[in-house]
């Protein structure tokens, strides 16, 4: 990594951490984030899934961010029927996504809590984003899906 690099990722770690204390200040105990090349992590535990969304949204709002990876969790307690569900749900959609030739995988993350199923990422395009969201509501026993989609042309233009 060069000095420019490194500083760079300084400055995005910076930046997000501020918005993250103005968003919310008990995030700077529950989430944590790293800057590596322009790639951003966060862990932590919040309280729903609202929440994460919102804070994957924070991370991609970063200038200069390449991607957003995260980890963070739900707090809650442990339901074993639940989770196997909502395991089945992100599968099928995983799945979906690799054999859908219109969809580049590896550009999504994704969640499922309580049936609900939040996807993040980058699309090439409208017609790809729209394939997307399209994979997801056609999964069985799906009650909602919440996208948090950017396109990569909006992308381009934030950043000039």
């Amino acid at each position: 990594r060069s000095l420019g690099t490194q500083i760079d990722d300084s400055v995005m770690q910076k930046n997000l951490l501020a918005r993250l204390i103005l968003l919310d200040k008990s995030y700077l105990l529950s989430v944590k984030s790293k800057v590596l090349d322009g790639r951003i992590f966060l862990t932590g535990k919040v309280e729903n899934p609202e929440e994460k969304l919102n804070l994957t949204k924070l991370a991609w709002e970063t200038k200069g961010v390449r991607s957003v990876k995260n980890d963070i969790k739900i707090k809650e307690d442990f339901n074993f029927k639940q989770s196997a569900k909502d395991l089945l749900i992100t599968s099928q959609l995983r799945t979906a996504f690799i054999f859908n030739k219109k969809i580049k995988a590896t550009n999504y993350q994704i969640d499922t809590y309580k049936k609900k199923i939040f996807i993040y990422g980058i699309s090439l395009t409208a017609e790809e984003r729209k394939e997307v969201i399209n994979e997801a509501k056609d999964i069985l026993d799906v009650e909602g899906v919440i996208a948090s989609i950017v396109l990569l042309e909006d992308l381009r233009i934030q950043k000039n």
